[in-house]
């Protein structure tokens, strides 16, 4: 991965020695490849709201970029993009944890 496609390390992260990487998502080869922490939670609520607070933090990012300037239209139809690729996928999800 090149530098200049590389994302920046969040100010807290850098600061908190405790601190860890849960999840990396790229685009490569005309697909979506995840790395992600798999054993931090065992209870998938908690991945549930991370997800809700990721989603989140895209809206905000949308609207800080000039993208959106509506939040709660912005997470309705992510959410709509959601529930519709959890009820009707558009592909598989492959691989295994390194």
């Amino acid at each position: 991965m090149s530098e200049k496609h590389a994302l920046a390390v969040p100010p807290a992260a850098k600061r908190d020695a405790k601190s860890f990487e849960i999840l990396r998502v790229w685009i490569a080869e005309q697909d979506q490849h995840v790395s992600l922490g798999a054993e931090v939670w065992e209870d998938p609520a908690a991945w549930g709201i991370f997800l809700a607070d990721l989603a989140r933090h895209i809206a905000n990012a949308q609207k800080q970029a000039g993208k959106s300037k509506n939040t709660e239209a912005f997470l309705a139809r992510l959410r709509e993009g959601f529930e519709e690729e959890m009820d009707e996928p558009t592909d598989e999800v492959s691989g295994q944890i390194h």
